[in-house]
């Protein structure tokens, strides 16, 4: 019993270290505090891009040819704040203002591998925070629809994204734990927020057959990743696969502008 109380404490530990990663890797006037930033090139953006699929993300396990290949291709850098951009490609989440962070890079990947999704497939993303992940999804499948329950973000995000030229992504301000439900069902859902459990409304906007990737929260203050299914008769099998710390999902009048 002892034994396993030990590695409980353990596992929540690791979790509040990786919350604080973003602000304890840099020292002197290149810090995350101090928002230093070199001067890169796009080249060099490129260069580091490929080493992060390479070192981080394939180095982990991460083996779907198309996840890999929308890793690469999508210019992370371009969804972080100028600040931090020299950070980009390093193996951790950064932060992008009003609490909120960019997901690790290798969480990204793995997210996108979980969901199994193809060029035919309508995907929920249920917070849009930088637009990063709906830019990877982007990539990869026919239409994208993220929700972004901060507006600061969200129009932000949105704007990101137009610049970009990822027209099939479409962002909406709301409450995300209610879905998209006139542009339901959805082929796959990924949630990139922690949720005290999984909503309802989601649920019933998945597809028979369709996936959901999700952190729910768990009793010993992290989370757990769940891979959500949903068979042909409605009934649902969730699967725990890892766990991970996201920011709280953010429900209802609970808004930050």
């Amino acid at each position: 019993m002892k034994f396993v109380t030990f590695i409980l404490i353990i596992i929540v530990l690791s979790c509040v270290f990786y919350s604080y990663r973003p602000f304890m890797n840099f020292k002197g006037k290149d810090s995350i505090a101090n928002g230093g930033n070199a001067k890169f090139k796009e080249e060099d953006y490129a260069r580091e891009r490929k080493k992060m699929v390479e070192q981080q993300i394939m180095a982990r396990g991460v083996k779907d040819k198309k996840v890999l290949d929308a890793m690469e291709k999508v210019p992370r850098h371009m969804f972080v704040p100028e600040g931090y951009r020299r950070y980009s490609y390093y193996d951790q989440p950064l932060p992008i203002g009003l609490g909120q962070t960019i997901s690790q890079p290798y969480i990204v990947a793995l997210m996108t591998e979980m969901l199994d999704v193809d060029n035919e497939d309508t995907v929920l993303e249920i917070g849009t925070g930088s637009g990063y992940q709906a830019a990877v999804l982007s990539t990869i499948v026919k239409e994208v629809y993220t929700i972004e329950i901060i507006e600061a973000l969200g129009l932000r995000a949105e704007e990101s994204l137009k610049n970009l030229g990822y027209d099939n992504v479409n962002v909406k301000i709301s409450d995300g734990s209610l879905g998209w439900p006139d542009k339901g069902p959805f082929d796959a859902i990924i949630v990139t927020a922690a949720a005290e459990k999984i909503p309802d409304p989601l649920i019933s906007q998945l597809k028979p057959g369709g996936r959901m990737v999700i952190p729910v929260n768990n009793t010993f203050y992290s989370q757990d990743l769940l891979i959500v299914e949903k068979n042909d008769a409605g009934n649902i099998d969730a699967k725990k696969t890892i766990p991970v710390r996201f920011v709280p999902l953010v429900e209802g009048e609970k808004v930050a502008k």
